[in-house]
């Protein structure tokens, strides 16, 4: 079982950054992958970076968002710069067994998720 909390979200304007954390229980969450996915209002929710061995992204993020994960803290890590008004959405973290996926089906364990609100 792994449970993931997501922090780091809030207001920010249009051009800076905030660096989402989502922190992990489990022993072994180390073996798996994490993802980020996004969801704004009205909207499916979207898969935005993933980390297995290296970084995946979404076209829109590549470039400007950074996933990381810190093993020995139990946390994965987005960082988020040139921030956009679009990129407005909470924002969830979520972790899966499977080899790293676009797809939420393939992800087990979900966070609750944070506010990300970029204002232009």
């Amino acid at each position: 079982q792994v449970q993931l909390v997501e922090s780091g979200g809030g207001l920010v304007q249009a051009g800076g950054s905030l660096r989402l954390s989502c922190a992990a229980s489990g022993r072994t969450f180390n073996t798996y992958n994490v993802g980020w996915f996004r969801q704004a209002p009205g909207k499916e929710r979207e898969f935005v970076a993933a980390i297995s061995r290296f970084g995946y992204y979404s076209d829109s993020v590549k470039g400007r968002f950074t996933i990381s994960r810190d093993n020995p803290k139990n946390t994965v890590y987005l960082q988020m710069n040139s921030l956009k008004p679009e990129d407005t959405a909470v924002y969830y973290c979520a972790a899966g067994s499977t080899a790293w996926s676009t797809s939420k089906s393939q992800y087990q364990y979900w966070g609750q998720g944070t506010q990300v609100t970029v204002s232009s």
